[in-house]
């Protein structure tokens, strides 16, 4: 027997640290010896802390919401023969959580299943072996065709055919190459590769070693923001392991192959994202994106060939060359080649890490796995690919999750962040909050980007507090256009996305903020208002305690309430508290 808890980033910030400290000193007061083992994110983010019980023939019993508490109650029912307790019980072996019923896991299979910091818990699941193939059996050549035959594309936004890149890499002249991975995730509400870096960091590695040797490098680089202190944790730690068992160094498994990898620390710059901006970050100078051609796998880091890939592209090859290419493009859809990890984020109710085949429908995952929206509202949109994305409306759901058919909305598959909007958010506010977002965010070398995006956030924040004017629709397009089609830099190129898209499918809500001065939704604070209506108030005088501007007046001899609209801070608390729900209201009405 033996427990496994989760302590990802999300299982720590949810109390994992409490429930590990919680069991060790329980184990500690009874004299157990109860192997306790780590692991990473399983992508049951919405039952954060969890704890697996394992028996001796291997059944797992995962339990969520542990706390410190729990935990202990869960120990002694096992440890008493009254195991499994349903009262916490979230999955088990005979059972799975539906929530991973309906997943098909290449990438995320180790995640939260085995611990990170152990090389022997990842070779115990075929780690490695790709790695032996590929010295052992395969030349450069034959390594990068069997990712050509896969049609493994680039999962880190832009979708490239990776078996093209790493041939292109091989080729180009140059005495040195460098195999470069991308894990400056930036999205908002992304927590993909975050999660493969903390739950199963070797798949990463050997996937960079594969790579390397396809590609004829000799140096590997990590480019890892810094806000990911864990995953980098976890980093080094594999990349010591891997030094000691000849997996990286001179002359790797034997062979003549010799590789090793360094990890840098990036300081958070959403551009770095990009691979001339990544490289120019790498060089000591400020993360700027550079003309191309050239591109990076002819003259990338110090000018010579450098095969950038994101983390989830990187993990994927193992699979492949254990399997074979031709396995890996029996998946997905006729354009799109094997799975796809998506982060469900927003007003979902089964928020986590989702891996699908390509092709899977928007509404399966939202609804089959998701669960569907909160507190029964209704789904109104899906953010995908973050600020570099669009919304897709609810009516579109059952188009498949694929490069092309996300393209025609005028989303993006981007790295993968897939964010859930209901019927109480505002198009043009999310609009407004994702531009403003890359407009920071802009490095400001091309005027396109830099002074565009500010004058379309200008724009947005002016319809948004009701200053809003006619043709501002039409500018905002116009703008677009020209941002779109001269920016330098992929950041600038889509940064319009959020805009466009929500004018496209939403834009009567556009016109609702312009020429009624309304905010359908109701979270534009400037365009609210809110009335106490005397017919309905109880006179109890709560949202009079609840006010922090000190705006409600009234109620004395009887008489209503009434709110000073001068001083009103338009923070809902009033509404929030009033037992009718009726007394306080937001005009235009509830």
């Amino acid at each position: 027997m033996k427990v496994r808890l989760g302590l990802g980033s999300c299982g720590i910030a949810a109390g994992g640290l409490q429930v590990l400290e919680a069991l060790q000193k329980e184990m500690e007061s009874r004299g157990l010896k109860l192997e306790i083992q780590k692991s990473g994110c399983i992508g049951l983010c919405h039952h954060e802390p969890l704890l697996d019980w394992i028996e001796d023939d291997g059944q797992v019993f995962t339990y969520g919401a542990v706390n410190a508490g729990r935990s202990v109650e869960i120990l002694e029912a096992h440890l008493a023969g009254r195991g499994p307790l349903e009262a916490y019980l979230v999955s088990s072996s005979d059972e799975p959580a539906e929530f991973l019923q309906q997943q098909l896991r290449i990438v995320l299979k180790n995640c939260g299943r085995i611990d990170p910091e152990s090389i022997d818990d990842y070779r115990r699941q075929d780690g490695y072996s790709a790695l032996q193939k590929a010295l052992a059996g395969m030349s450069p050549e034959e390594v990068i065709k069997e990712i050509e035959v896969s049609a493994l594309r680039g999962r880190g936004g832009a979708g490239f055919p990776t078996g093209l890149k790493w041939k292109a890499t091989r080729e180009a002249a140059g005495f040195y190459r460098y195999i470069i991975c991308n894990a400056d995730e930036g999205d908002p509400g992304a927590f993909m590769d975050r999660s493969i870096l903390e739950g199963d960091p070797h798949a990463v590695l050997e996937g960079m070693i594969i790579a390397a040797y396809a590609i004829g490098a000799e140096q590997g680089i990590i480019y890892c923001r810094a806000e990911y202190p864990l995953a980098v944790k976890r980093l080094e730690i594999a990349i010591a392991q891997d030094r000691e068992n000849g997996l990286l160094g001179r002359r790797i498994l034997g062979s003549d192959f010799s590789f090793d990898i360094s990890i840098q620390q990036g300081a958070g710059a959403f551009v770095c994202g990009e691979e001339t901006a990544l490289i120019a970050s790498l060089e000591g100078e400020r993360g700027m994106p550079r003309l191309k051609p050239p591109y990076p796998s002819e003259s990338g880091l110090w000018g010579y060939p450098s095969s950038i890939n994101n983390v989830e592209t990187l993990a994927n090859v193992p699979w492949i060359i254990r399997n074979g290419g031709e396995a890996f493009a029996a998946l997905g859809s006729r354009e799109s080649k094997g799975t796809k990890v998506f982060a469900l984020a927003g007003k979902i109710k089964r928020g986590g890490l989702v891996e699908v085949p390509m092709g899977t429908t928007l509404r399966e995952i939202i609804y089959g796995i998701g669960g569907g929206v909160k507190a029964g509202r209704r789904i109104k949109a899906v953010q995908m690919g973050g600020p570099s994305g669009g919304c897709i409306p609810a009516e579109l759901l059952d188009i498949p999750v694929d490069y092309q058919s996300l393209n025609n909305t005028g989303a993006i598959m981007g790295s993968g962040g897939m964010v859930v909007l209901d019927e109480s958010s505002c198009m043009v506010d999310l609009a407004r909050f994702f531009l403003d977002f890359t407009q920071k965010e802009s490095c400001g070398k091309c005027v396109q980007c830099r002074i565009g995006t500010k004058r379309m956030l200008e724009i947005l924040e002016r319809i948004c507090r009701g200053a809003g004017r006619e043709g501002d629709i039409e500018l905002l397009e116009e703008l677009s256009a020209h941002i779109s089609e001269n920016s330098l830099c992929g950041l600038g190129q889509s940064a319009p996305n959020p805009v466009l898209t929500t004018i496209r499918y939403f834009r009567d809500e556009y016109e609702a903020h312009i020429r009624e001065k309304r905010c359908p939704a109701k979270q534009c604070q400037e365009l609210l208002k809110y009335t106490i209506d005397p017919d309905r108030c109880m006179g109890c005088g709560l949202c009079v305690y609840a006010c922090p501007a000190d705006c409600i007046k009234g109620g004395e001899n009887n008489q209503p309430y009434y709110i000073e609209q001068e001083n009103c801070s338009k923070c809902g608390a009033c509404l929030d508290i009033c037992p009718e729900r009726f007394a306080a209201v937001r005009v235009p009405g509830t």
